[in-house]
């Protein structure tokens, strides 16, 4: 061992191991773990790449990205992110509101604890109607711009399907360009694009039955009903229409139930494991069966109940 140490090292190797000593340094204090977002209580949380310096993680330039100099085993990541909330000592890669990009819609902001944030921001200048609009999904927006700030907040695919305030019939609706206004099963207003040509079935699951008790050799050709009689068809269950006697004919897919309406002895599949939220006030709806229900989705949850079907004759109390 003595006579080991007592060789003389070539230069060379000297220079090699003080650039290795030099790397593993430099590298055991850059390493890190880059996260796609920081918490309210100050943790790192949705991991996205591991063995990462503070600054090849942040050139993104992304708001939310933050980082962790611990450079720690996966078990340690694991039992950060399943049950500590998050990684502790998260660092943010943005401190200010400085070449933030936040995309289109959308601006930063420095909050009240002077953290920098997305905020929703439409550009709203070039709307010209400036009065109430009804969206895609059946509710009424003030304007234009409250529509778009809500499809900023979580709904990409929110849109404007006719101006004026969502109706209950097609009778004052002027819906844009070729679309065309049709109410749906729970008397709501929509515009929809007609299918002109449909193709034929390839095969016998393609067919429909709608509760109108007619066959339909697609959806595409019950929509294209649906259209040119202005108001919904629905369907009754999937195949062709059968001569059934009661729900026992019936064969409903998986999840949904046969619901049998006396007045016209004819059967139809219903989704009745439908969760139902709080109801607010203005969600009240008389029913066919002449009975106030706190919502839509409360309706529904009796109709599986009592097994008939029932539809909505209008908003608001039946009284």
């Amino acid at each position: 061992m003595q006579r080991i140490l007592n060789q003389k090292i070539h230069p060379g190797m000297l220079l090699l191991l003080f650039c290795l000593c030099h790397f593993i340094e430099n590298r055991s204090v850059q390493a890190g773990n880059c996260w796609l977002q920081q918490t309210k209580n100050g943790r790192c949380q949705v991991l996205y790449m591991t063995g990462l310096s503070r600054e090849e993680c942040c050139k993104s330039g992304r708001l939310g990205t933050s980082w962790t100099e611990e450079d720690v085993p996966n078990s340690t990541l694991f039992r950060w992110m399943i049950f500590n909330g998050g990684a502790p000592h998260c660092i943010p890669c943005k401190e200010t509101c400085e070449n933030v990009d936040c995309g289109a819609g959308k601006r930063c902001k420095m909050n009240k604890k002077n953290k920098p944030r997305c905020v929703c921001a439409p550009d709203c200048s070039n709307i010209s109607w400036k009065g109430p609009v009804c969206g895609t999904d059946g509710k009424t927006y003030r304007d234009e711009c409250a529509l778009l700030k809500a499809r900023c907040k979580g709904h990409p695919d929110l849109e404007v399907q006719y101006q004026g305030k969502c109706r209950k019939t097609c009778r004052d609706v002027l819906c844009p360009g070729s679309s065309t206004c049709v109410v749906d099963q729970t008397n709501n207003a929509y515009c929809v694009m007609c299918n002109r040509i449909c193709p034929e079935p390839t095969l016998p699951e393609q067919y429909l039955c709608g509760n109108d008790g007619i066959i339909y050799a697609s959806a595409c050709h019950l929509r294209r009903a649906t259209c040119l009689l202005g108001r919904s068809i629905g369907v009754a269950y999937e195949g062709k229409c059968i001569k059934a006697k009661s729900c026992e004919d019936i064969k409903c897919s998986s999840g949904k139930k046969c619901l049998w309406d006396f007045r016209i002895s004819r059967g139809r599949c219903a989704l009745c494991d439908e969760v139902c939220p709080g109801s607010r006030s203005d969600e009240v709806v008389c029913a066919s069966d002449n009975t106030t229900y706190p919502s839509e989705c409360a309706m529904k949850q009796a109709a599986c109940s009592m097994g008939v079907p029932l539809e909505v004759k209008h908003s608001g109390s039946c009284n």
